[in-house]
């Protein structure tokens, strides 16, 4: 018996992220670009030291469709140092598609250049790959192109619930007879689909905020096909196990991206999957890069005489250093006044916290709706007694301020 087929499955690259850097003296490039090839390089450490046969991309290398020359190369670098190793599967994603169909993707040039044990992968297709422990049955299944799904089917006078429904089938259907022509090559060879697109139930993440365009959903129930051993996902950038606790189906992946793209991933774990596959058989795990922390403080300085120290307390109960770092003060009109910007800055200087996103200041402004009626039909007692209540008085200190009030305002008996 051979040996199980050991898989690289990760997605969701999106180098060209810029948010929340600076430049990097030693490269020229965005720190966070750096970020994003550094967990490639972690990776690819990964699977060399662990004698990886084949890596699978599922989609999504650059941040934009038209990615600058400095940015392609240094993708380029490091997916010849994974085809060093192995052969290597890319898949194009949303993100990897020309503007228009005229055009070339992203990553078109390494087939248009036969670069070595790279294939990309621009079309619905089934095939296999000879790996140094056997071969493997590949389905790919690119980013589904909705007027390409609809070149047949008649568009005039449908609604858009309409036109989804029949782009649904169409890919269902598509998918079906991948699955049945992977059946037909061998009972005995290992089997992979990867695809790029969102499967209905699964849990979305940052990816909501660069989608390209209405996505076309896909049930899970056509992924979880016995015919198939491992499903490969990206797309979706937090990672996931749509078919856990079932031994009866494929395990259907989602990597999730190698670094996070904003706070909306600040408490995602990043990484990819490392797969040992054999025909009705598929032992993976998730392995965990050093993503860049991204920190956010809530903190409630409403009822605080001194609210600059207490945030600066704050900053120094916590490891910051090298982290992403946002503040969210809570405030009042007059802490706000008290509240002094240079000093929490120099705080978190003194964490040396990588980049400070943002220091916002939330400011608690009078609630009209509290007062309970139009505040211009009342009289200025009963104005300042709704105020002593929405700021909480005791009863026996308004009683108090309400007389002091009514003595001088010369409303008393």
């Amino acid at each position: 018996m051979s040996d199980p087929i050991r898989v690289l499955h990760f997605a969701d690259i999106h180098i060209g992220m810029e948010n929340y850097g600076k430049t990097d003296p030693n490269s020229g490039l965005s720190s966070r670009v750096v970020d994003f090839l550094r967990r490639m390089e972690e990776m690819i450490e990964y699977a060399r030291d662990n004698d990886v046969d084949l890596v699978i991309f599922a989609g999504d290398a650059f941040k934009t469709r038209s990615p600058n020359p400095t940015f392609q190369r240094e993708f380029a670098w490091r997916i010849q140092d994974l085809a060093e190793l192995a052969p290597v599967v890319m898949l194009v994603g949303n993100h990897d598609l020309p503007p228009n169909a005229l055009k070339a993707s992203s990553i078109e040039i390494y087939d248009t250049l036969k670069v070595n044990n790279v294939r990309v992968a621009h079309d619905f297709d089934v095939f296999t790959v000879e790996t140094k422990r056997g071969t493997v049955v590949v389905g790919t299944a690119p980013y589904p192109i909705r007027s390409r799904l609809m070149e047949q089917a008649e568009q005039t006078g449908r609604t858009i619930a309409e036109t989804d429904r029949i782009l649904e089938d169409t890919l269902n259907n598509i998918l079906r007879d991948m699955a049945a022509r992977a059946d037909e090559i061998g009972d005995d060879t290992p089997r992979l689909l990867t695809g790029h697109f969102t499967v209905r139930g699964a849990v979305m993440g940052s990816e909501r905020n660069v989608m390209l365009g209405r996505d076309v959903q896909v049930s899970l129930n056509l992924l979880a096909d016995a015919r198939w051993d491992y499903v490969a996902l990206g797309h979706i950038h937090k990672h996931q196990n749509l078919t856990k606790g079932r031994d009866d189906v494929p395990p259907v992946v989602y990597s999730g991206s190698l670094e996070r793209i904003d706070f909306g991933e600040e408490t995602d774990t990043k990484g990819f999957c490392w797969i040992e596959l054999e025909r009705g058989h598929a032992e993976w795990s998730f392995v965990r890069v050093q993503a860049r922390p991204m920190v956010t403080l809530r903190i409630d300085c409403k009822k605080e005489t001194y609210p600059t120290r207490k945030v600066v307390a704050e900053i120094r109960k916590h490891n910051l250093q090298d982290a992403i770092v946002r503040l969210i003060i809570e405030l009042t009109p007059e802490t706000n006044a008290s509240l002094k910007d240079s000093y929490i800055r120099g705080a978190l200087q003194e964490a040396e916290v990588f980049h400070i996103a943002g220091i916002k200041r939330d400011i608690e402004s009078p609630d009209r709706a509290r007062l309970g009626t139009n505040p211009e039909g009342l009289k200025p007692a009963e104005l300042l007694e709704k105020y002593l209540i929405s700021r909480e008085y005791p009863a026996e200190r308004r009683q108090q301020l309400m007389q002091a009030a009514e003595e001088i305002m010369g409303t008393g008996d």
